[in-house]
């Protein structure tokens, strides 16, 4: 049985200590796939290393995170493209709108969102989404640049039925972590009414732990515990989770292309 982690930031500082003893835990949990979202210029060096650690089991992605989209945001935009421009990578990602920390630079968010779309377009791969207290205006984006180039992943989805229809109906996934297995979340009784085929699995490491560990840090050896909540609400077996999320997250980063890659030089605005 073969699980996928389709977000993690095992780059992260949390793990300098023990990330080979973490990165085992997960193989030895038949998780062995890792897709890692990139933040900004600062996170970019230690992702490549990890996945240069770990080819053909870390894949990054490329893109710059809303909250990192401030003052001198073009700048990082111009790093964003350089990357796109230099090599293939799995995503754009992780990209979107965050209107829960700061509301100040919302308009350069959705400048950066739509360019990004737009080169994940050119690049015939997926975007992977960060939405939070953003929905409907992620969405009116979406409807905006919708064409049969764009697909990709909700990351981190905790909203409503309605919210997860109209995603789905757009063309992506809705990627499911640790939230599901919180007790008063509802995020459970959302995913009992969704099919399998729109569902990704993700832990968001090292943040977001599932229960019982909410609260400490989170890894992608608990992927299992998601995928059996999961199996829980939807009464299916874990192997039937396992079996769809896996085929999910390898068909929406189309792996078998990864390794040719798909690199357009020169990108432009």
């Amino acid at each position: 049985m073969r699980l996928i982690d389709t977000h993690a930031h095992l780059y992260a500082g949390k793990f300098d200590a023990d990330r080979a003893e973490m990165m085992q835990r997960a193989l030895d949990n038949g998780i062995d796939r890792f897709f890692l979202p990139n933040i900004d210029r600062a996170s970019i060096a230690g992702m490549l290393q990890l996945e240069e650690s770990y080819p053909g089991q870390c894949f990054a992605m490329m893109g710059l995170h809303p909250c990192s989209v401030q003052e001198g945001y073009l700048e990082e935009l111009a790093e964003v493209e350089h990357w796109l421009s230099s090599r293939p990578f799995c995503a754009v990602g992780e990209i979107g709108l965050d209107l829960y920390w700061d509301k100040s630079f919302f308009r350069q968010q959705q400048d950066a969102f739509r360019q990004q779309i737009r080169w994940a377009k050119a690049l015939d791969i997926p975007i992977v989404i960060h939405s939070r207290d953003a929905t409907e205006e992620v969405l009116a984006i979406l409807e905006e640049e919708q064409d049969s180039r764009l697909r990709g992943i909700f990351h981190c989805f905790t909203g409503s039925l309605e919210e997860a229809n109209r995603i789905i109906a757009l063309g992506f996934l809705l990627g499911i972590g640790g939230v599901v297995t919180f007790k008063n979340g509802g995020l459970d009784k959302v995913v009992a009414q969704l099919p399998l085929s729109s569902l990704v699995l993700e832990t968001d490491a090292p943040y977001l732990s599932p229960a019982p560990y909410r609260g400490k840090r989170n890894e992608s050896a608990y992927i299992r515990i998601i995928a059996e909540k999961v199996a829980e609400v939807l009464g299916v077996s874990l192997e039937a989770v396992a079996r769809a999320t896996t085929e999910n997250a390898e068909t929406i980063f189309n792996t078998e292309r990864l390794p040719e890659g798909a690199v357009l030089p020169g990108i432009k605005s």
